[in-house]
């Protein structure tokens, strides 16, 4: 072979093996949107879970779930998976909602679940309007508010001289 039909089928090489390879080399110009699906859910929203939830209490606050289980209608799944499109790195969550006779009696995953879960709804309560807390978030924002403490009857109760 001659000098010149080498340096050509070299040529010819290495332009194939260039544009079989572009994608990659040139891959950080590409732009690839970041791809979500699932449930997206905050840790505000599983923290409002309560044991002996209905179902439909469960679905309002956390949405309906990706999957039930075709098998036990009583286990619902939350799964959410975040892939970026810069770095290809995956996030998967998921969370499982265990029923029985329509009441919430166990969930698990990913999630951290707040320490009142096991405290029934109907069992846990609101703080006191009356309570020392309160008071001291009232006045601290009558403080803020520029309102005097002194002369202004407690709110919702009735002025005798009136």
């Amino acid at each position: 072979m001659t000098i010149k039909k080498q340096s050509l089928i070299l040529l010819g090489a290495a332009a194939l093996s260039l544009s079989l390879s572009a994608c990659s080399v040139f891959d950080w110009l590409i732009y690839k949107p970041d791809v979500a699906q699932g449930n997206y859910m905050e840790k505000q929203q599983v923290e409002k879970l309560r044991m002996e939830m209905t179902k439909e209490q469960v679905q309002y606050i956390l949405g309906r779930p990706v999957l039930h289980d075709s098998f036990a209608d009583n286990t619902w799944y939350y799964v959410y998976q975040f892939k970026s499109g810069r770095d290809a790195s995956i996030i998967h969550k998921e969370l499982i909602i265990r029923f029985s006779d329509d009441k919430l009696i166990q969930a698990e995953g990913d999630y951290d679940l707040s320490p009142d879960f096991n405290t029934p709804l109907d069992e846990s309560r609101l703080p006191d309007i009356n309570s020392p807390v309160a008071d001291d978030v009232n006045s601290s924002i009558n403080d803020n508010m520029g309102i005097p403490q002194t002369g202004m009857p407690p709110m919702g109760k009735q002025n005798p001289a009136q």
